[in-house]
């Protein structure tokens, strides 16, 4: 089961144009490219023209589908987080009703990284320009970072009232240190050097035993 007292986000994935109307695909194919480029250059330094030219379009065509490189930059962060949230809360709602804490936090552990490994240009543009976004964009976004923040600390002040997470910190920070190390796996990850799943169970492992033999 999911934390308690969390609401739920309509859903906005990245763009998947093969399964989408015509306008929905140029739609999809903006934020697809608009994702790269931030992503890879950051969001100061992505024109719309860039933009337009990587989806295919001409550069006006791209106020038809939004107004503002700042819309589209709220659209591609905002993906990046719902994907993420999306796959944790199916890992966790996928468990029986019995499971404890340690197997949710593992779960949930697993579907942000699934979320974040394999729907890297939205996750990781989220992760690379935050610091760099307006003000305004950044207060929009915030909103959304605090709801799927808000999950977590949820999920973490429950397995410390049942007695299964350590109590001597707080949630805050085990949700900072957690997430925060999770969300850097989208550097340096190589799917060529294992499978994802052994990859998830020795992350997992670190979260919980630490890097002392036992």
């Amino acid at each position: 089961m999911p934390p308690k007292g969390t609401s739920v986000r309509r859903e906005a994935k990245p763009g998947d144009p093969a399964s989408l109307s015509a306008t929905e695909q140029t739609r999809a194919e903006i934020l697809n490219a608009a994702a790269s480029l931030f992503r890879n250059q950051g969001y100061a330094a992505t024109t719309l023209r860039q933009i337009a030219d990587v989806a295919g379009i001409k550069a006006g065509s791209i106020y038809y589908h939004f107004s503002s490189k700042d819309e589209i930059l709220g659209d591609v962060l905002n993906a990046g987080i719902d994907v993420v949230m999306k796959a944790v809360r199916e890992k966790i709602d996928a468990l029986p009703p019995d499971a404890t804490y340690r197997q949710k936090i593992a779960a949930g552990i697993e579907g942000h990284l699934y979320g974040l490994l394999h729907h890297g240009d939205f996750t990781s543009a989220n992760i690379r320009v935050y610091g760099q976004i307006p003000t305004e964009a950044k207060n929009k976004h915030r909103v959304v970072r605090r709801e799927y923040a808000n999950y977590w600390d949820q999920l973490f002040a429950d397995a410390m009232a049942s007695g299964e997470l350590r109590a001597d910190t707080s949630v805050a920070v085990v949700r900072l240190f957690v997430i925060g190390a999770l969300n850097w796996t989208v550097e340096w990850y190589n799917p060529q050097r294992g499978s994802f799943k052994a990859f998830a169970e020795q992350i997992t492992g670190i979260v919980f035993n630490g890097i002392l033999k036992p």
